[in-house]
């Protein structure tokens, strides 16, 4: 049945490709590399190449990590290439399926659920209907040259104990249950079993979910700013950028000490992933009728609002208004001036500098209260704060990245033997344009456009296949190797069940 399921899901790209949900397969690719012989390392040795990192090293991608995005995670893909100029075996802590999702001690492991794949007519993400099987409590006899931890922080890397089963029963959880599985030793720190097996290469990935915990939970969480002390953070909390250039250094002193050479890769914008960008902030539709009936339930709020005593440009931008046509959608906004001792919800409507996350598509237009028209969500009812990171949060977010790239680069710079990978360009570059990868294009664009899995954060198979060529870019330039590239065109993206 393995067989079988690993069959079905390397041709799906394809034989979805015919109803028009995915790009199409081309199996032709211009290779400029045709003669092993010509390949060549350059100055770098891969003979113990390690990739460190969080969820975007693992090859996570549609919710979850599986054993088909482990096994075309671009550590994975660059070391298939390293291979041909002495690269040496690479080892990955495999899932034990393609379902995704954990158990602990045959339970489930709340929040830890199965992969994500279209099905349904309209096609539309769901669960698969797979039964887990991978139980942290089996654990893995490494080493590992995939040190990529989903979920994992900046100062998560040298935390000891973070692979600690007993961690997992703690509350809050002082363990990671991916890094439970594979953890050298309960004790060890993502960067010990590391440096454990020497490397001689090294992908550092680090500082995305610094950030990402904050604005995928719709900057519910804490700014951390001026707080250097981690172990008082909450899970979704930004992290200040003083502490992470700390532990971030550290990292990769630790890292180059035996003379390694590597690639630092800087953090994109997370604004511009799907999870943010799908939703559109005028998502509710009106016909002349339905326009004037809400505003007509707003007209003692407004009324309030404009007698509060507030600044003009605060009156209007918390009046709501509607109209025939898309209508933009009401949200709560903390940031508002508090007027709850007048009776009135800190609410405006969306612009389009707040986004909207990708999970509040199955509520808005729905009654809050079944049966009540008066409550649809998004209308009647406002999106809660962890459904919208605001305009406010999202600057919150993008001065953290900026401050946390400006580190990368710093360590990256003063270090002949490291190259920086600006991750942050070629995202944009897929927002703005998408990239031609040869053989096709990808985009942003959620389920059809290539580039993002269905959980709209992490790459498919061929994102993450086109992030490792241009990685293969950065270490011919810098370490003047001569490397063959994938053709991207050949590996699969959303799945249909």
């Amino acid at each position: 049945m393995m067989k079988a399921k690993t069959q079905h899901l390397r041709n799906v790209a394809c034989i979805a490709a015919l109803t028009g949900v995915l790009a199409a397969c081309d199996p032709e690719f211009n290779n400029p590399v045709t003669d092993n012989s010509s390949l060549s390392a350059g100055t770098a040795d891969f003979s113990r190449f390690v990739a460190l990192g969080d969820s975007l090293t693992a090859g996570f991608a549609d919710g979850t990590v599986y054993t088909h995005g482990q096994e075309n995670s671009f550590p994975a893909i660059l070391a298939q290439q390293f291979a041909a100029v002495g690269g040496g075996a690479f080892t990955q802590p495999l899932m034990a399926d393609n379902n995704g999702g954990l158990l602990l001690s045959g339970n489930p492991l709340p929040g830890f659920d199965q992969r994500l794949v279209l099905s349904g007519s309209p096609l539309a993400p769901t669960l698969s209907s797979g039964t887990p099987t991978t139980d942290v409590a089996n654990i893995l006899t490494g080493p590992f040259n995939n040190m990529g931890v989903p979920g994992a922080k900046s100062f998560h890397l040298g935390a000891d104990g973070y692979g600690n089963l007993a961690g997992l029963l703690t509350v809050p959880a002082t363990a990671n249950p991916f890094f439970v599985r594979f953890a050298g030793a309960p004790n060890n720190s993502m960067v010990t079993d590391t440096l454990t097996q020497v490397p001689t290469f090294f992908t550092l990935w680090i500082g995305n979910n610094d950030t990402v915990s904050y604005a995928t939970a719709g900057g519910t969480g804490v700014d951390q700013l001026g707080n250097t002390n981690p172990a008082t953070y909450g899970a979704s909390d930004l992290t200040d950028p003083t502490a992470f250039a700390g532990v971030y250094s550290g990292i990769v002193t630790a890292l180059t000490a035996n003379g390694a050479k590597g690639v630092l890769i800087n953090l994109p914008d997370v604004t511009s992933i799907p999870y943010f960008t799908t939703v559109p902030f005028n998502a509710i539709p009106m016909d002349a009728d339905t326009a004037a009936a809400s505003n007509a339930a707003f007209a003692a709020y407004n009324g309030g609002i404009a007698g509060a005593g507030l600044p003009a440009a605060e009156v209007a931008q918390r009046t709501i208004t509607f109209a025939a046509g898309q209508n933009a959608l009401v949200i709560e906004d903390e940031s508002l001036t508090d007027l709850s001792g007048f009776g009135l919800p800190s609410i405006r409507q969306a612009t389009a500098a707040d986004f909207v996350l990708l999970p509040s598509s199955s509520k808005i237009g729905t009654e809050a209260t079944p049966g009540n028209p008066a409550t649809v969500w998004g209308v009647g009812t406002a999106l809660v704060d962890g459904d919208v990171l605001t305009e406010a949060e999202a600057a919150l977010v993008t001065a953290a990245n900026d401050a946390f790239n400006t580190t990368i680069a710093n360590v990256a710079n003063a270090n002949p033997d490291l190259a920086l990978f600006d991750a942050k360009a070629e995202l944009a570059r897929l927002a703005s344009e998408g990239i031609n990868y040869g053989s096709g294009i990808i985009t942003t664009t959620f389920a059809t456009g290539g580039g993002f899995s269905l959980d709209g954060v992490h790459p498919t198979a061929r994102g993450y296949a086109v992030v490792a060529n241009l990685i293969m870019d950065t270490i011919e330039s810098s370490f003047g190797a001569t490397l063959r590239r994938v053709d991207p065109g050949s590996y699969t993206t959303t799945f249909i069940e």
